[in-house]
């Protein structure tokens, strides 16, 4: 057997969590891309009722530290329906450019109209990647975010790798994320309530409870705050650094490429 079918076997035999289910490595990336085709058309409207409006304000809190000035060149990963790249697009001004990218081609056309609905044709770019392998070149952009999508990607490690590569130097990488809460009592109450309710809410609005019992079985299954840390330092970003918010539901990671 050589080195090349030895990799294959390999590769046919590693497996990863979607949500609680283990699933074939090669098939997480499929699941994920079923999950957010169904609820794309009113995922707005389910990120505003499972939050309670926090995420906008999380949100807020992200572009503030994100440090955008005009002329920059801003790279939206896993974007989505395009709130950061609508924000970023009147930072970064007539000279700067903002691209929306996702994997997920019917979240990219609702993040397509609002950009264009909200005037950022002008200076935005959408398009469709893989976060793990991304298609720009070295030094490209200013900032880095992804906000809500990294836990969704297979290979985490190769994509705050490939993520490194394209930012400039000096460039800054934000991680806005669920993650582990600080306080026990929290974390129950938060546990009751996204297992409880956010199901039933997918149900009722877009008639897909599936979707959202897999949001909050990936949330359990992503790395806490200090292990994403540790992986964003092996990556190679340097002072790295992180922000708990609502007692560490969600936090938000920072790293800077020197």
């Amino acid at each position: 057997m050589n080195d090349n079918t030895r990799d294959d076997v390999a590769d046919a035999n590693k497996v990863t969590h979607f949500g609680y289910q283990q699933v074939p490595w090669q098939e997480k990336q499929q699941k994920v891309a079923g999950v957010f085709r169904s609820v794309a058309g009113k995922y707005d409207v389910m990120n505003d009722l499972i939050s309670m409006g926090s995420h906008r304000i999380l949100k807020r809190m992200t572009i503030e530290l994100a440090g955008i000035r005009p002329g920059h060149k801003v790279l939206d990963l896993a974007g989505g329906t395009g709130d950061l790249a609508i924000k970023f697009s009147r930072l970064v001004g007539e000279t700067g450019q903002v691209v929306l990218a996702d994997i997920n081609d019917a979240m990219l056309d609702v993040g397509r109209d609002r950009l264009f609905d909200a005037g950022c044709s002008h200076n935005t770019q959408v398009t469709q990647v893989n976060g793990e392998c991304l298609p720009f070149e070295d030094n490209s952009f200013h900032c880095i975010t992804i906000a809500f999508g990294l836990r969704n990607i297979t290979d985490k490690d190769a994509a705050l790798r490939s993520m490194l590569r394209v930012l400039k130097p000096g460039g800054r990488l934000l991680v806005l994320e669920f993650s582990t809460p600080t306080n026990k009592h929290l974390a129950k109450a938060y546990d009751t309530y996204s297992f409880a309710v956010w199901p039933k809410l997918g149900k009722l609005i877009v008639n897909d409870a599936d979707s959202y019992q897999y949001l909050a079985e990936s949330i359990r299954m992503h790395p806490d705050q200090d292990t994403l840390q540790g992986m964003m330092d092996t990556a190679g970003f340097a002072r790295t650094e992180y922000f708990n918010m609502i007692g560490g539901i969600v936090a938000l990671h920072r790293g800077f490429k020197f």
